[in-house]
């Protein structure tokens, strides 16, 4: 007479929560964003002729904070 076999559920818990991302789904937003980035604080680009300064020297510290 054969034993009964427990097979393993696919849904998790029900107290927990499982998410699983393919590598991409992260690494693609991040390299998104690095090269967004990297075009605003670009050095020699033209600056906008009007505006706050104040957001000309932030992009400034964070061009020469990366290219340190």
């Amino acid at each position: 007479m054969p034993a009964p076999t427990h097979t393993r559920s696919t849904r998790p818990d029900a107290g927990t929560v499982e998410i699983r991302l393919p590598w991409w789904a992260v690494a693609l937003p991040a390299v998104a964003f690095g090269a967004l980035l990297l075009l605003i604080t670009a050095p020699g680009q033209a600056h906008a002729a009007t505006g706050d300064p104040a957001v000309g020297q932030l992009l400034e510290r964070i061009t020469d904070l990366l290219t340190r």
